[in-house]
């Protein structure tokens, strides 16, 4: 499949996509977790691929990483405080190196924002390709990956360690696969 030279918009699947991060814990293992529900547009401009946008909103109270008091706490005022935050958004400013080759790689930088503080980071993003679904509809796919220090963002709360170290790693690894249906 082809792109043509038009500027497409295409609405994230949450059923075909996945938001995982990953910190360490005591320095000594690495705990990951999912944000189940997200949300989004990608626009596509065909002939130029540099001038391409997204728009990712995620629920960070769908986030799950298996142990309901780490959810609970991770929901807290200590970290997402997904009360008075209930939305964590990423909206795109540059594209750079893009291509229409499938398994290219380009960057993709734009403004996250988490817990109301809002920070530019720099996503590494591979084409994953392009195709028709079995109903008729078109669907594109993108992997990205990033890695941020969560203090960055007002997520400071922490534990030092009897032998020394943090409780929890500042550094966080966010990976996404991201599918998307071409909008009517």
């Amino acid at each position: 499949m082809t792109f043509t030279n038009e500027t497409t918009t295409w609405n994230i699947d949450a059923s075909h996509s996945t938001i995982e991060f990953s910190a360490r814990h005591m320095m000594i293992t690495t705990v990951k977790g999912r944000i189940g529900s997200v949300s989004g547009t990608i626009t596509v401009d065909e002939a130029h691929p540099e001038r391409s946008s997204t728009v990712v909103e995620l629920d960070p109270a769908s986030l799950d990483t298996r142990s309901a008091d780490r959810d609970t706490h991770l929901r807290s005022a200590d970290f997402l405080d997904v009360e008075t935050h209930p939305t964590i958004t990423f909206r795109s400013r540059e594209i750079s190196g893009a291509s229409t080759a499938v398994g290219s790689s380009f960057t993709v930088t734009g403004d996250l924002t988490i817990r109301g503080t809002t920070r530019e980071v720099v996503l590494d993003v591979t084409y994953e390709g392009r195709g028709r679904d079995p109903w008729g509809g078109e669907r594109v796919s993108f992997s990205a990956s990033t890695k941020i220090d969560r203090r960055d963002f007002g997520l400071t709360w922490n534990q030092t360690l009897e032998a020394g170290g943090l409780l929890v790693s500042n550094d966080i690894r966010i990976s996404m696969d991201l599918q998307a249906v071409r909008a009517a």
